[in-house]
């Protein structure tokens, strides 16, 4: 029998906290991969003292997953955020400079690099601004996730970083050195974004090193570990970012992200045209808001038109990876930060059925 991650969340949905809920609804699991019969998985407490207090919930865990028929090794692991002498902060400071100056002249390299324990990084692009580019970035990063994949979330939407609040995440990361950084887990995703380090309603008003510097420190300087893929959340255009992370990043390729209007597509064919130029495979098409079904009644409607990125993948001979509905409920998720990916249902569904493609297809 093969075990699935479903067996194993519905297994440790059974185990009780002290102080009560389960470790599933109390959002305590990390990481979880499964290897054949392997099982891995991370718990993260709130604190040093709750982790202590957790060490026999963990051991419960073990025997519990290990009794699960398929399963024929455990590894799991307690852990909490690095202790502090002072309270940590609800969200970005807005006084004091962080131990770590994000925001830099790029440091020369030869040729482009591959980041430290990524396997796979993808890039998702797209030609213009609001397509839901972003949106489809952290749906995928959680799908993936759900999928046993160890998913990492890099926005790199340096102006515009909105990935810190569609993925509920508040928190400074943690700089021990001033030299590393430790990025922020949610929803199963390793993430990391401009966001989590400046003011959110400070504006960041940086000329193009320093962009290409910020770009640079957040892949070679953050702790990804190992993961199976790094999702890249790409600025709209075809700009510095870009170019940076094409010309100093061994990427694996990009996939571009277009709503079926032909305003849209005009952009997302500059966009494709740009990795062509720097030598970047573009892996395959993606139509956002492809059609919307009315709550009420049920009927389809195509608010922007229907098929016109399935003919642009057909002409330029890539795959379409991917039709994604347009709904209400995605929007309000997102800002609620919990991306619909996340829960359970047809539209959730939409966006696991593109992980699913995306693993089989060799690119996640």
């Amino acid at each position: 029998m093969t075990v699935t991650r479903d067996d194993i969340l519905a297994a440790l949905k059974k185990i009780s906290l002290p102080d009560g809920g389960d470790l599933v609804s109390r959002d305590l699991v990390r990481a979880l991969s499964i290897d054949g019969g392997v099982v891995r998985f991370v718990i993260e407490a709130e604190s040093a003292e709750v982790a202590a207090k957790l060490s026999p919930v963990r051991d419960v865990a073990d025997q519990v997953v290990s009794a699960i028929e398929g399963v024929d090794s455990t590894s799991i692991v307690l852990t909490a955020p690095a202790a502090s002498s002072k309270p940590a902060p609800s969200g970005p400071p807005k006084g004091d400079a962080p131990s770590l100056k994000i925001g830099r002249h790029p440091t020369g390299q030869q040729g482009p690099q591959a980041v430290t324990g990524v396997d796979r990084i993808l890039a998702i692009a797209s030609g213009k601004g609001g397509v839901g580019k972003s949106t489809v970035s952290s749906n995928l990063a959680v799908a993936l996730a759900r999928q046993g994949r160890r998913v990492g979330l890099l926005d790199a939407d340096i102006y515009g970083p909105s990935q810190p609040r569609m993925m509920g995440v508040n928190k400074r990361p943690a700089s021990p050195d001033g030299k590393t950084i430790i990025p922020l887990q949610a929803h199963g995703v390793t993430m990391m974004s401009i966001g989590l380090m400046v003011d959110p309603d400070q504006a960041v008003v940086w000329r193009g090193p320093m962009l290409m510097g910020a770009l640079q420190q957040m892949l070679g300087q953050v702790e990804w570990g190992e993961l199976d893929v790094l999702i890249v959340d790409l600025p709209p255009g075809t700009g510095d970012v870009q170019l940076t992370l094409c010309q100093r990043t061994a990427l694996t390729g990009a996939l571009v992200v277009s709503t079926p209007q032909d305003v849209a597509l005009l952009d997302a064919r500059k966009a494709i045209n740009m990795f062509a130029t720097l030598k970047t495979p573009v892996l395959g098409l993606i139509e956002n808001m492809s059609a919307y079904v009315c709550p009420n009644c049920g009927h389809e409607a195509h608010i922007f038109g229907h098929g016109g990125v399935r003919k642009e993948a057909e002409k330029l001979g890539v795959p379409l990876l991917g039709e994604l509905p347009l709904d209400l409920r995605v929007r309000e998720a997102g800002d609620a930060g919990t991306p619909i990916a996340a829960e359970d249902g047809p539209l959730s569904e939409a966006y696991a059925q593109l992980a699913a493609g995306l693993v089989k297809g060799g690119i996640a």
